[in-house]
């Protein structure tokens, strides 16, 4: 076996080699070699053509190996190998380039090339085609559809993805408005996001990193002053407080060079008379802290306060665990500070009870001052949505968009490879005649009007276009292992399906039942056998989407044969209705060799038919044991296939929206004893949504 190969193997495969041949450890004077000590010896046989013919000049080698040999007049070889070269690669102009595998006492190997049939390695390269419902050249949407459709970056090559494989996350989101266009920033990008209409993002890099095996940087927090923007991230250790006046260059320099406070979670506001306030804290133990700073060097300048922690003997939201159901494991956290200031008063935000659940959330304090002392709004929490597809919306930023219209951006739990496997949702917000601040989470994952339309009630941002996948059959190219197709159409972003390769040959068809109006669709892809850690700038999907009445006569709808972008949660809104019954996503190229593989694919628009009736039986019933729960049931309704539960504490303030599909009963546990509370519920059909049932009350 070739000595340079036989320490690249040695070095990428000991344990390999130290369980079946001994290893030398030669000491040299610059570094040590691990020589592996083999027994090697000859593999023949013979290359012919499919007519049995031998080939000449052959070249037969060891897969991705510099040791090779060639053929003699009668097709003979002869390559030096050891028990762990098994795959053998042929090459002769004009024919397949073809891989055999061998056994490790397989000595005489007799291949047969046949002639090349394949063109270049390399996907075909054309302009994608404009149609009636899609133009590629003029993609620009006016709907948005959450999880937001961003370019999240990969999880760096360490621990959290040795086991599980690569994985996106992002989360710890804030934005802000900058020189006329919406800023996003958040945990390990490499940079930030950036758009002019809250639905179509486009990247900046401008990478802090200084451990490649480590986030970038972690729950993130810039502000603006006058014409700069000021970045800073996560830090127990001391981090720069970075600034730039051209932040799409790319182009940092440092304000200063180390930040003093351990500002975990950090969140920097500028009052309107010009004082600089600093909040964080990320702990089950300790509260959050708040502190008046230095906009010169940006130090402490007044008392540090405890301003916030978590009761969750009283707030049944801020209780550990997936559904609040762990009282026993850990305490909560809080986390995530942030400050938003309307009508005078300040809006102290917070994250708990931690980011790898479904009920994760962001409540808020609110106090005459931006240090307190701050008083719990009855209204908790703030965001909150732990049903539907997108779930979950804690440790956020709220912001005002170019209309003055308030948005919410939160973390969303995924969780699937790894705990901190997260996506980031946008939610209209707003405050009422009351002061009290609220975020409408209803129809929080279906397509709504994006910042383009200047809509003062959260409620209106809702399109009408409803769930049209749910539940529907699919049929698939191909499937890798127990990856099934029920996983298509099953609303649930944590089980996902996977063909056997991703190849431009594979393929998924989706029968909506009957003749629909297709208005848009979300692709959300998911990484299976991909590899890819960090960002890299070749991270793009290319497929096409065709449409059939009949399931046998296609028609092109949505070609993205060209498509240069990463759209891991691509949403595509049609330029006009689409009356199909079927449809078909055909792969061409997935990134970073992994399988063409979605974790759902979700048709909106709407169906012909009655609206569902009201919902009946629909009660209520808190727990005697423990007045934070209460137990949700209501009878089925023909046609419906999911309910809104909405629920507040007056009833013209049922701002909290769980969505709930295919069940009729929901377990609720986050509420705040103390409180009366008033429910109603709403079902949804593909028809569209039917009235809301009678307010029932329960009673602190």
């Amino acid at each position: 076996m070739n000595r340079l190969l036989a320490i690249i193997a040695a070095a990428v495969a000991l344990n390999a080699w130290a369980t079946t041949d001994s290893v030398k450890v030669v000491k040299g004077q610059v570094s040590d070699y691990f020589i592996p000590v083999v027994t090697d010896y000859q593999v023949t046989g013979v290359v012919a053509d499919e007519q049995g013919l031998p080939l000449e000049g052959a070249t037969v080698m060891w897969l991705y190996s510099p040791a090779h040999c060639n053929t003699d007049a009668q097709g003979r070889y002869s390559l030096t190998g050891t028990d762990h070269d098994s795959l053998l690669c042929i090459h002769y102009p004009g024919k397949e380039m073809t891989v055999v595998t061998r056994a490790a006492t397989q000595r005489q190997v007799n291949i047969t090339l046949p002639i090349k049939t394949s063109g270049s390695l390399a996907a075909p390269r054309r302009e994608a085609q404009a149609t009636r419902w899609y133009d590629p050249r003029n993609t620009a949407t006016s709907t948005y559809c959450n999880p937001l459709n961003i370019s999240y970056n990969y999880e760096p090559w360490n621990n959290n993805t040795r086991q599980g494989g690569s994985f996106r996350s992002s989360a710890d989101p804030m934005a802000l408005t900058y020189q006329g266009e919406y800023y996003l920033f958040s945990t390990n990008q490499g940079g930030f996001h950036y758009s002019r209409n809250l639905s179509d993002w486009e990247f900046c890099q401008a990478s802090f990193q200084r451990y490649p095996a480590d986030d970038d940087e972690c729950a993130p927090a810039a502000w603006v002053v006058g014409d700069t923007l000021f970045y800073t991230g996560s830090t127990y250790e001391g981090l720069p407080i970075w600034y730039s006046t051209h932040p799409k260059s790319g182009r940092w320099r440092r304000a200063v060079e180390r930040n003093t406070l351990p500002t975990w979670d950090p969140y920097v506001f500028l009052d309107d008379d010009g004082r600089l306030y600093e909040y964080y804290g990320s702990s089950n133990e300790y509260p959050l802290k708040g502190v008046e700073i230095s906009r010169d060097d940006f130090t402490p300048i007044s008392k540090i306060y405890d301003l916030v922690r978590l009761h969750p003997d009283r707030h049944g939201w801020e209780r550990f665990g997936m559904n609040n159901d762990d009282e026993v494991t850990l305490k909560p956290f809080t986390e995530g500070a942030f400050m938003t200031k309307h009508g005078g008063k300040y809006y102290l935000q917070y994250g708990a009870p931690g980011t790898e659940f479904k009920v994760y959330a962001d409540g808020v304090y609110v106090s005459d001052h931006p240090l307190g002392p701050f008083s719990y709004q009855q209204h908790n929490p703030m965001s909150y949505k732990p049903g539907g597809f997108v779930q979950g919306v804690g440790h956020g930023g709220t912001f005002a968009d170019l209309q003055g219209n308030y948005w919410h951006v939160g973390t969303c739990m995924l969780s699937l490879k790894y705990k901190f496997e997260r996506r980031i949702g946008l939610y209209p917000t707003a405050f009422d005649a009351d002061g009290v601040m609220y975020c409408n989470t209803a129809f929080g994952d279906y397509p709504c009007w994006n910042a383009d339309r200047d809509i003062k009630n959260p409620v209106e941002r809702f399109t009408g276009w409803m769930l049209l996948s749910y539940g529907k059959p699919c049929t698939v190219s191909s499937t890798d292992s127990t990856l099934t197709a029920a996983s298509l159409t099953d609303e649930n972003m944590r089980t996902y399906w996977s063909a056997a390769s991703g190849g431009p040959d594979e393929w998924v068809m989706i029968d909506l039942g009957s003749m629909c109006e297709v208005r848009a669709l979300q692709l959300n892809f998911y990484d299976h056998k991909t590899v890819q850690h960090n960002r890299a700038n070749d991270i793009y999907y290319q497929y096409s989407v065709w449409a059939s009445d009949n399931g046998h006569d296609w028609t092109l709808v949505v070609d993205k044969s060209d498509n240069d972008r990463d759209v891991p949660h691509d949403y595509i809104e049609l330029c006009e209705p689409l009356n199909t019954r079927f449809l078909r996503i055909s792969n061409i190229h997935m990134p970073s060799g992994g399988n063409f593989c979605l974790s759902e694919v979700r048709v909106f628009g709407k169906a012909a038919g009655a609206l569902p009736q009201t919902v009946k039986k629909f009660t209520a019933k808190r727990d005697k044991a423990d007045r934070r729960n209460a137990m949700i049931t209501w009878a089925a309704v023909d046609g419906a296939y999911g309910y809104n539960i909405y629920y507040g504490i007056t009833p013209d303030k049922l701002y909290h929206c769980i969505t709930v599909n295919g069940d009729t009963q929901y377990d609720l546990r986050g509420l705040d004893l103390g409180t009366d509370y008033y429910f109603a519920i709403e079902a949804l059909a593909e028809t569209g949504v039917g009235p809301r049932s009678k307010i029932v009350k329960i009673n602190h």
